[in-house]
């Protein structure tokens, strides 16, 4: 049997978490290659993290209007490296579906990929300025233990070179 066509068996519907560091486009690069190589579907998904506004807002470190303004500005970054995803997207030919959530990042994130039937989740690794401790985020950890289907963590080196000659 083909390696590829064995492979596109193991997944079709792929997800990837998109977030504000440079892990998680280096993530959305490396899905976006598997999307194009073994022609799946992707979706990229980006959760404003209303949860731990909220818990800010409860423990009195963000006033009610800095909440707001947290909020509002999440979303707008959101909506920036969602647009920025696509376009990597379309520049390999890849058809991505973008979508942004509200809530605890895990929560949404796994129910993005339960809603969509996905049997892969991409997520970022980790920057190399962080410390050991901050290896997988509370959020990682979530997603890991929580989804329904196979999790990958991409820590690829080479990801732009590999994502230039897709």
């Amino acid at each position: 049997m083909n390696p590829r066509a064995m492979i596109k068996g193991l997944f079709s519907n792929v997800v990837v978490a998109v977030a504000g560091s440079d892990a998680s486009i280096l993530a959305a690069k490396y899905a976006i290659v598997l999307a194009k190589l073994y022609r799946c579907r992707l979706a990229a998904v980006y959760v404003v993290d209303t949860a731990t506004i909220r818990q800010l807002t409860l423990s009195k470190i963000f006033i009610q209007e800095e909440s707001q303004e947290y909020e509002k500005s999440l979303e707008s970054n959101g909506e920036r490296y969602l647009s920025f995803v696509e376009e990597l997207a379309r520049a390999k030919g890849v058809r991505i579906e973008k979508e942004m959530r509200r809530g605890a990042v895990y929560t949404e994130l796994l129910a993005a990929a339960d809603e969509r039937k996905a049997d892969l989740i991409v997520l970022g690794g980790w920057e190399k300025d962080r410390s050991a401790r901050d290896i997988i985020t509370h959020a990682h950890r979530e997603i890991m233990v929580g989804a329904k289907c196979s999790v990958l963590l991409v820590k690829e080196p080479a990801i732009d070179m590999l994502y230039k000659q897709a």
